[in-house]
């Protein structure tokens, strides 16, 4: 509330509980708890507590204001007034509207064409874990043990009215979930056998180690078999007739295990599907080729297509949920807004070679088989900082004179031209008027005889 605008928040799958619908339909529940137990804190007196957010669908009820009950907790009362008798009525929110006679309050959200009857309601409460007795659960927690958060804006949060009509959660899964089912598998299901394995070889190599590095000997016939004998650098050993001193090498059993080891961390490479190189495992530099390194990616390329893949429309959701709740809140810069179509788009999440791509987006552009649109988009895709595509090509244009010109000569329109260089077109000079001489003034004087210097009586020099 203080600054005004939409805040993420990322939570752990182990403390995500939504209570899915029985009738099947397991991809939006309208009911969400995210709980987890908190410790106990001696130097604040705390005891072990456990504490729970909730968001719930529900219909829209009464207009709530923060308060305290009799016990003294924050709680959330309803807003009444007295009537014309004296008799103290709820009110509803501002905007909503009433059914005369069904008694249904409805509301107009800003992205919707219709009202609806449906709101979100947010709970975070915080009980501690000695009041909880019998078999309760973490969707039937007793309410009136509750202890009721209270927001920065002075808010209770006990069923408070967020003004949306949607769960403001969004469960972003690694695979997409088959039917009737709603988690997803984790990136690491395929390949939990072999960790189990590779801890058990693990610990197989640690105790073939220390037999290694201490080795077992064995000795027979000595001349004094109640003597202790410890093996060590410079030891002597008195053997009798017939004796003989045995060593046993274990490191052959030691070698094995290693590469069972290996074998086991490569097993589990390519079940997860990440190669040696994207792992650092190996030195890319003896690769042969870029483009076998290329190759040698595929599987990692596969796998962050199919993770990509399951989450694309989760990313949508969260940026329409992102407007929504903006408008919902009445942001300044949001009036009057609709809700637009959004995509998260990713870079690249692996070295790329900028230079070579620098180099084919100038002779496609040069040789106009790309446009300067699509060069722009490889050219972010590589990974060039480059924020608007739009704004770049715009800034290009700007000193396109080269182009400016051309485009003159063909069209003849120096508006047209301004509104490419994105300038103001000159004003045009203003034509000065043609003077004509008077009619009748067309005769040249010295073609007149009567005129000529040197002719008749009044005109000698």
């Amino acid at each position: 509330p203080a600054k005004q605008r939409a805040t993420v928040r990322a939570t752990d799958p182990g403390f995500y509980f939504p209570v899915l619908p029985e009738d099947g339909d397991t991809e939006f529940p309208d009911r969400v708890h995210f709980a987890w137990e908190l410790p106990e804190d001696p130097r604040r007196g705390l005891k072990p507590r456990l504490r729970r957010i909730t968001y719930e669908l529900g219909p829209i009820g009464p207009a709530t204001a923060a308060g305290v009950d009799e016990a003294g907790r924050a709680v959330r009362a309803v807003r009444t007034v007295e009537d014309a008798d004296g008799q103290l009525i709820p009110v509803v929110g501002q905007g909503d509207v009433v059914d005369a006679g069904t008694g249904v309050v409805s509301r107009m959200y800003a992205w919707n064409d219709a009202p609806s009857t449906t709101t979100c309601y947010l709970t975070d409460a915080t009980w501690t874990l000695e009041d909880l007795k019998g078999p309760v659960d973490v969707d039937a927690l007793p309410l009136d043990k509750a202890t009721f958060a209270t927001r920065s804006d002075g808010e209770v949060l006990d069923h408070l009215d967020l003004l949306i009509d949607f769960i403001p959660v969004v469960h972003v899964p690694n695979t997409v979930p088959p039917a009737e089912e709603h988690w997803g598998q984790s990136s690491l299901a395929k390949v939990l056998q072999v960790f189990d394995e590779l801890a058990s070889s693990d610990t197989d190599s640690a105790r073939a180690s220390a037999t290694t590095g201490l080795p077992m000997v064995a000795i027979s016939g000595v001349a004094d078999s109640r003597t202790q004998m410890d093996v060590g650098p410079g030891s002597l050993f008195k053997l009798g007739d017939n004796g003989k001193l045995t060593a046993v090498d274990t490191s052959p059993a030691l070698r094995e295990l290693r590469e069972h080891v290996k074998d086991l961390k490569d097993r589990a490479a390519n079940n997860a599907r990440l190669p040696a190189v994207a792992l650092g495992t190996t030195d890319p530099s003896k690769a042969p080729s870029g483009y076998a390194l290329q190759l040698s990616l595929g599987p990692l390329d596969s796998l962050i297509a199919s993770m990509r893949l399951a989450r694309d429309h989760k990313y949508a959701l969260l940026l329409k949920f992102v407007q929504r709740l903006h408008l919902a809140g009445q942001h300044p810069d949001w009036t009057g807004v609709r809700v637009q179509p959004a995509k998260l788009v990713f870079g690249p999440y692996t070295p790329t070679d900028k230079q070579a791509v620098l180099e084919q987006v100038t002779i496609g552009v040069e040789k106009r088989v790309l446009s300067q649109e699509t060069a722009i988009t490889m050219l972010m895709e590589a990974g060039f900082p480059i924020d608007d595509a739009a704004e770049e090509l715009k800034r290009i244009d700007n000193r396109s004179f080269e182009a400016a010109r051309a485009l003159a000569d063909a069209l003849g329109n120096p508006e047209e031209v301004a509104r490419f260089l994105n300038r103001q077109a000159p004003d045009e000079p203003e034509t000065p008027p043609v003077v004509l001489p008077p009619a009748g003034d067309d005769e040249d004087p010295e073609d007149d005889p009567a005129e000529a210097p040197g002719e008749g009586g009044g005109n000698t020099p």
